[in-house]
């Protein structure tokens, strides 16, 4: 290849691009004017109602899913508040150590149905107002349906007010769950023997420890006289009371805009980021009850129920988490959130990540009072 040729090649590879460029210029792209319609980030709503249809947890502990139901209030620029609660729909999927227990568990204690309810507040340590801008989409009413889908939208840059609250939070969180304790142990090096009855000094072997093996009761022996052994699976119950403490930054947009040639453009949302340390004073593990099964058939034998202390396995009492949440300043609207961290709950065990998505959120200014006048 001369060098004439090089060149024009180089040449072509480079201005490309440009041609492309030049070629895909939109003839929509066109300057547009706009009208205020309002931009004001203190004024929202006071008081939001959140239905959660759906949310997910993947929490080692327990995973689970259900339903959820969200209330936050706001006082003014001072401090908001937020109270939620959270349950699952049934215990099959939803409720996955509570459904294992109830397939697997060769022991007596029933198992607890997941709960979590929270109560909190954030004080807002400043509470300021700055300028900033807003990208806004835009949209005729002749893009409905498969036009809309198949075009990149055009979005106009338009100044605004932004309102920024720094935060201080702090509450309570309490929640109980049925648990897999077979996996706690195993997580930190420990067997069920390590479990000791509550009575090791009044009975005698082999009912001191919580044995790992039983006899199969529906196949106590094989054809060369050896039995059928099953492992026993231990399940309990946990339940936790917290206190959090931590930050948060919130950003509020609340602005809308009339746009020439296009619809009204509106950017209302709430967004706040959040990180808290979480302490539990309070976390009680169930002790395992256990009937004992006789060694040549399996069967339960009444007279041999006893109780296997916990308190080998270990707690970790403090956790952390960090999330984000948002919201839109609507009388009806929706609303979204993400956590991760770790709870406190057994030693390994405390990691958790959860989803939530809001549908319908009710906002509403708390603020009926009309003027009056005597004729």
């Amino acid at each position: 290849m001369n060098k004439a040729i090089r060149t024009s090649v180089l040449a072509l590879f480079f201005a490309a691009p440009a041609l492309l460029f030049a070629q895909g210029e939109r003839k929509d792209k066109q300057a547009v004017t706009y009208e205020e319609i309002y931009d004001e980030p203190y004024s929202i709503n006071k008081l939001f109602a959140h239905f959660q249809p759906m949310y997910g947890e993947l929490f080692v502990t327990n995973v689970n899913a259900g339903y959820g139901i969200e209330a936050s209030y706001y006082y003014n620029d001072k401090a908001d508040f937020k109270a939620q609660i959270r349950k699952t729909y049934s215990q099959k999927f939803y409720d996955f150590s509570r459904d294992a227990a109830d397939k697997n568990s060769s022991v007596e204690n029933d198992a607890e149905v997941y709960n979590y309810f929270e109560l909190g507040g954030t004080y807002h340590i400043k509470d300021f107002e700055k300028s900033s801008k807003t990208n806004m989409f835009l949209y005729k009413k002749s893009y409905k349906g498969n036009k809309w889908a198949a075009r990149v939208p055009l979005h106009a840059e338009v100044p605004c007010k932004v309102r920024i609250i720094y935060g201080a939070r702090l509450g309570g969180i309490y929640w109980d769950s049925s648990t897999d304790l077979g996996r706690a142990l195993s997580e930190q090096g420990l067997k069920n023997e390590d479990l000791k009855n509550k009575d090791a000094s009044v009975v005698e072997e082999p009912y001191i420890s919580l044995p790992s093996v039983e006899t199969n009761p529906t196949r106590p022996q094989t054809p060369q006289g050896a039995r059928n052994v099953q492992d026993v699976n231990v399940y309990s119950n946990i339940s936790s009371a917290s206190v959090y403490l931590g930050g948060s930054y919130t950003w509020i947009r609340n602005i809308a805009v009339n746009f020439d040639k296009y619809e009204e453009g509106i950017d209302d949302l709430i967004l706040t980021t959040y990180f808290d340390i979480l302490y539990t004073p309070y976390m009680q593990v169930d002790d395992v009850v256990y009937t004992h099964k006789d060694i040549s058939n399996g069967t339960p034998m009444s007279d041999r129920v006893y109780t296997y202390s916990v308190e080998p396995l270990k707690t970790k009492s403090v956790g952390f988490r960090a999330g984000v949440e948002g919201k839109f300043n609507r009388q009806l609207g929706w609303a979204y959130g993400a956590e991760m961290g770790y709870r406190p709950s057994f030693q390994g065990r405390g990691f958790f990540a959860l989803l939530k998505i809001s549908f319908p959120v009710f906002g509403t200014q708390l603020d009926y009072k009309v003027e009056s006048f005597g004729k």
